[in-house]
C-alpha cells in the first residue's frame, strides 16, 4: 500500500451530504443560545479545579496573567473552528475536519488524540468533583476513609496524623459509572436546560467573587509574581506552564463549534458563540483567580477543591453550602456532556470503519450507543479512580492543544487546495490568524513537562500500532477506493 492510500480524503460534498444538510436539524439557535451553550460546556473543573492548582504549583497570583496567555491562544483556534463548524456541522469535531483536509491517516491520530480531550478530561473533572463532595460530606459530619479519595499512591494525611498511601479514588469511580448508566439510557438536555444550568454555575461564581471580595488580603499577592525555585516553577516560565495547564479550562469552546448546524445565522452566530463564551469566562476566571488568591496563600491552593478552601477561609457557612452544592452540579453537567462527546466520536470513526462495530452499535430501545459507552465508562472510571489530578490536567491540556494546532492547519491546507468552498463563516485575515494559533498552541505545549510530552509520544504510537492492525484493514473509505 503507497502513500497516497493513507492520505484519501473524504470530500466535502460527502461529509456535507452525512451532515443531512437537506432536510436535516432545524436553526433554530441564537448567539444567547450559542454563548450560553460555550460557557456550559468551558465552565467546569478549569474554574473549580485547576485554577488552585496551577497556581500553587506554577504561578502563584500570577495566574491571572496565565489565563490571558491561554485566552488569546483559544480566540485563534476558535475562529478556525467556526469556519469548519460552519462548512461541516457534523459530529466528529477535529477528527472529521481532518478527513477532509489531511487525510485518513491524520484523522486517525487526530481522533485518537481527542480521547485525551474528551475522556481523560472526564476522568480529571471527576477527580475534582470527588474532591468537592468529600469537602461537602465533611460539612455534615461525613468523613471518607482518605486512602478511598486519593489516586494510587498519593500521600494523604490520616486522622490520627499518620501518613498513608491513597488507594483508589471511590468517589470519582462511582460518578463516571453512574453518569455511563444514565448515557447508556439516553439524556437529552436542551439549550434551556442548559441555560438553567449556565445561570446556576455563574450565579455561584459571582456569589464567591461579591462576598470574597471583602476579605481579600492584598499581602498574598505580594510578590504578585513568585521568585523561580526550579524550572517552571514560578517565575516567567511558571506563568507559560501555567498556561499550558489551565488551558483545561477552556476546553469546551469547541462545543459550540458542533452546534453550527443548528444555528440560525452562523456566518455570524457562530464566531459570536465562540468568541462571547471564550470572553466571558476569560474574565470570570481570571475575577476568581485574583479573590481566590486574594483570600488565601496560594501554596495552599494546590488541593482537588480550591474553590472550598478559599470559601472555608471566609467563614461563611451559608456561602460554603452554595458554593459546593454548585460546583458538585457543575461538574457533573461536564461529565456528562464530555462522556457524551467522546461516545459520539467513537461513533463517527466505527462507522468510518476505523474501529469495530461494536462502538457504533446501537440499543435498540435506547437507541444509544451502549457498548461504546459502558467500556469507555469503565476506562474513564479506572482512569480517574488511580491517575493523580496533576497528570491528567496536563494530558488534557497537550492533547487538546495538538488537536487545535491540526484543525488550524485544516483550514489553511482547505484555502489553499479548495479556495472556492462556499464558507458560511471564513476566518479573518488567513493566513495570520491560523499560524498565529499554531504558534500560540505550540508555545503553550512548550510550557508543558518534558514527561507529559513523552505521554503524549506513547498514547500516539500506540494509536498507529492500532491503526496499522485493524483502522487501515477494515477501514470504508480504502475499500471503495482500492
Amino acid at each position: 500500500m503507497t502513500l497516497s492510500r493513507y492520505l484519501l480524503k473524504k470530500t466535502v460534498a460527502d461529509l456535507q451530504k452525512e451532515g443531512g444538510l437537506d432536510g436535516g436539524l432545524k436553526r433554530t439557535l441564537g448567539p444567547i443560545n450559542l454563548i450560553s451553550l460555550g460557557v456550559g460546556a468551558i465552565i467546569g473543573a478549569g474554574i473549580f479545579v485547576i485554577t488552585g492548582q496551577a497556581a500553587a504549583q506554577y504561578a502563584g497570583p500570577a495566574i491571572t496573567i496565565s489565563f490571558i496567555l491561554a485566552a488569546f491562544a483559544c480566540a485563534f483556534a476558535g475562529l478556525c473552528y467556526a469556519e469548519f463548524a460552519a462548512l461541516l456541522p457534523i459530529s466528529g469535531s477535529a477528527y472529521t475536519y481532518a478527513y477532509a483536509t489531511l487525510g485518513e491517516l491524520v484523522a486517525w491520530i487526530i481522533g485518537w488524540d481527542l480521547i485525551i480531550e474528551y475522556a481523560l478530561s472526564a476522568a480529571t473533572v471527576a477527580v475534582g468533583w470527588s474532591g468537592y463532595v468529600v469537602s461537602f460530606l465533611r460539612d455534615f459530619g461525613i468523613v471518607m476513609p482518605p486512602q478511598f479519595t486519593a489516586s494510587f499512591g498519593q500521600p494523604v494525611t490520616l486522622a490520627d496524623g499518620t501518613t498513608a498511601a491513597g488507594l483508589l479514588n471511590v468517589p470519582a469511580v462511582l460518578i463516571i459509572l453512574a453518569l455511563s448508566l444514565l448515557l447508556v439510557v439516553g439524556v437529552s438536555e436542551s439549550a434551556s436546560v442548559n441555560g438553567i444550568i449556565v445561570v446556576v454555575k455563574v450565579a455561584v461564581i459571582v456569589a464567591f467573587l461579591v462576598f470574597g471580595a471583602s476579605y481579600i488580603d492584598t499581602a498574598n499577592w505580594t510578590p504578585f509574581i513568585p521568585e523561580p525555585v526550579e524550572p517552571g516553577r514560578y517565575g516567567y516560565f511558571g506563568i507559560l506552564r501555567a498556561a499550558g495547564v489551565i488551558f483545561f479550562a477552556y476546553i469546551g469552546f469547541d462545543a459550540v463549534s458542533t452546534a453550527a448546524q443548528e444555528a440560525k445565522n452562523p456566518q455570524r452566530d457562530m464566531p459570536i458563540g465562540i468568541l462571547g463564551s471564550l470572553v466571558v469566562c476569560t474574565v470570570l476566571y481570571i475575577l476568581v483567580a485574583l479573590v481566590l488568591t486574594g483570600i488565601v496563600d496560594y501554596r495552599q491552593l494546590g488541593v482537588p477543591d480550591p474553590i472550598a478552601v478559599g470559601v472555608d477561609a471566609i467563614g461563611l457557612g451559608w456561602l460554603t453550602f452554595i458554593v459546593k452544592i454548585g460546583a458538585i452540579a457543575g461538574l457533573t453537567s461536564v461529565m456528562l456532556v464530555t462522556l457524551y462527546g467522546q461516545t459520539r466520536i467513537f461513533y463517527t470513526m466505527s462507522r468510518d470503519g476505523l474501529l469495530p462495530p461494536l462502538f457504533s452499535a446501537i440499543h435498540p430501545r435506547f437507541k444509544t450507543p451502549y457498548l461504546s459507552t459502558m467500556l469507555l465508562g469503565l476506562f474513564v472510571s479506572v482512569v480517574a479512580g488511580l491517575v493523580p489530578l496533576g497528570i491528567l490536567g496536563e494530558l488534557v491540556s497537550i492533547g487538546t492543544l495538538f488537536a487545535f494546532i491540526v484543525v488550524s492547519a485544516g483550514v489553511l491546507f482547505l484555502r489553499y487546495r479548495q479556495p472556492d468552498l462556499p464558507r458560511p463563516f471564513r476566518c479573518p485575515l488567513v493566513p495570520w490568524v491560523p499560524l498565529a494559533s499554531i504558534v500560540a498552541c505550540l508555545a503553550l505545549m512548550s510550557g508543558l513537562p518534558a514527561d507529559t510530552w513523552l505521554r503524549l509520544f506513547a498514547w500516539l504510537g500506540l494509536g498507529l500500532l492500532v491503526y496499522f492492525v485493524y483502522g487501515r484493514v477494515h477501514s470504508k473509505l480504502q475499500s471503495r477506493r482500492a
